[in-house]
């Protein structure tokens, strides 16, 4: 895989929307924290753009993502939200001179339609906070962000979950959103698992949803010679009147058991405060056991 080169005072972040709307308003505190850091911030031509629900036109948006994957003084392109309507403009776009002059591309939720695209194209990614979710984030998920940009070593240390299935796995950290990466199967921008770690994440999803995701994924052979798994929050699930029968935890061990990998539960990264940044794409340590659960970059 490739790594982007990291950031230095000075560089210049790029913030424009692949999706929903954003403004430069709801921007100042996203903008704050990275001149605090010492970055220069450059809006794209998606900002302050409505097109019903999107950021802009297809069209807009295209343009707006190309230009700043082809600008050289862009170091870095931090996605302004999720929502929906990154998979609309996915194709049109051209990686030639990123691939030439990789940069860090900065999102979760939909963003992990570039996450997985660009996974396959061999270059790391950041799954992170974004603007949208800088006034609600915990400060451990600012630090490791601004640790991912500029090369800090971190690591993850968490308490076991109860639900945890131990183990320790090596392997390239995969994933994001549950939903999306649903949504790309059978697309060629679905990753490939295989001797991987695959991190999920989802919110707003019906349990009986859950279950037919991880179904059609399992289906689809991602568990079949993955390394660990890794479950973020799972935000805001819902039931039907005539309740599903299972949790989150139990669908998944369920449809796991009959494999021998780790399973970590409750992993402080996805649709929640502390939502800590994964550089996707680098090969880590998952190693769970009684107690602790650690996730350290090799």
């Amino acid at each position: 895989m490739i790594l982007p080169a990291y950031l230095q005072k000075g560089d210049t972040v790029g913030i424009l929307c692949t999706a929903r709307s954003f403004s430069r308003d709801a921007a100042a505190n996203a903008v704050a924290l990275l001149e605090e850091w010492g970055l220069q911030v450059e809006f794209g031509a998606t900002i302050d753009v409505n097109v019903n629900q999107l950021g802009g036109t297809d069209l807009l948006r295209t343009n707006d993502l190309q230009q700043m994957l082809n600008n050289p003084n862009i170091k870095a392109i931090w996605v302004a939200r999720g929502g929906y309507g990154t998979v609309r403009i996915i194709d049109a776009i051209d990686f030639t001179a990123f691939l030439k002059n990789p940069k860090w591309i900065i999102g979760f939720s939909d963003i992990t339609v570039l996450h997985s695209h660009i996974h396959n194209l061999g270059v790391t990614t950041i799954h992170a906070i974004m603007p949208f979710s800088v006034p609600n984030a915990l400060e451990t998920a600012k630090e490791t962000l601004k640790n991912a940009l500029f090369n800090t070593p971190y690591q993850f240390t968490i308490p076991t979950n109860a639900s945890n299935k131990m183990g320790t796995a090596k392997g390239e950290l995969v994933g994001g959103n549950l939903s999306i990466i649903y949504s790309l199967l059978g697309s060629k921008s679905t990753i490939n698992t295989k001797g991987k770690i695959l991190f999920l994440e989802d919110l707003d999803e019906y349990l009986y949803h859950i279950d037919r995701m991880f179904y059609n994924l399992k289906r689809n052979g991602y568990f079949d010679d993955l390394n660990g798994l890794i479950i973020g929050g799972m935000t805001d699930m819902h039931d039907n009147q005539i309740p599903f029968g299972y949790d989150v935890k139990q669908i998944i061990l369920a449809l796991c058991k009959e494999y021998h990998f780790p399973i970590c539960f409750d992993f402080p990264a996805g649709h929640i405060p502390d939502n800590r940044a994964l550089k996707l794409g680098t090969n880590v340590t998952l190693d769970i056991n009684a107690t602790t659960t650690t996730l350290t970059y090799d």
